[in-house]
């Protein structure tokens, strides 16, 4: 079985961690309760392919956030990665985008 793993450590990029996950911090327009987004760059992103070439050429994900306090208004977050899936472009409705600082510091 070691072989194996060695053989699939050859193969196989290395990439940390760090890289797979983005944190993003929003808040919701109406009620303003803080909420958290977590998109795992590894898995939960859609190619967008060029007309002649089966390479993405970009990224794109949606997430659509709902709160735990009575207001149930969706925050819907719109991303799009570049070809090496780092974040280029962010747009939302339904609220704002907040640092992780303010997250924290919920009120």
């Amino acid at each position: 079985m070691g072989f194996l793993k060695n053989l699939g450590n050859i193969f196989s990029p290395r990439r940390s961690d760090s890289d797979r996950f983005l944190y993003l911090y929003v808040q919701c327009s109406r009620c303003g309760e803080k909420l958290q987004a977590r998109v795992d760059t590894w898995n939960e992103l859609t190619p967008n392919y060029d007309d002649n070439s089966d390479n993405p050429s970009s990224y794109f994900c949606r997430k659509v956030l709902v709160g735990e306090e009575l207001c149930f208004q969706p925050v819907e977050l719109s991303l799009t990665f570049n070809k090496v899936r780092k974040l280029v472009k962010q747009g939302i409705s339904g609220g704002k985008y907040i640092d992780q600082a303010e997250f924290e510091s919920q009120s």
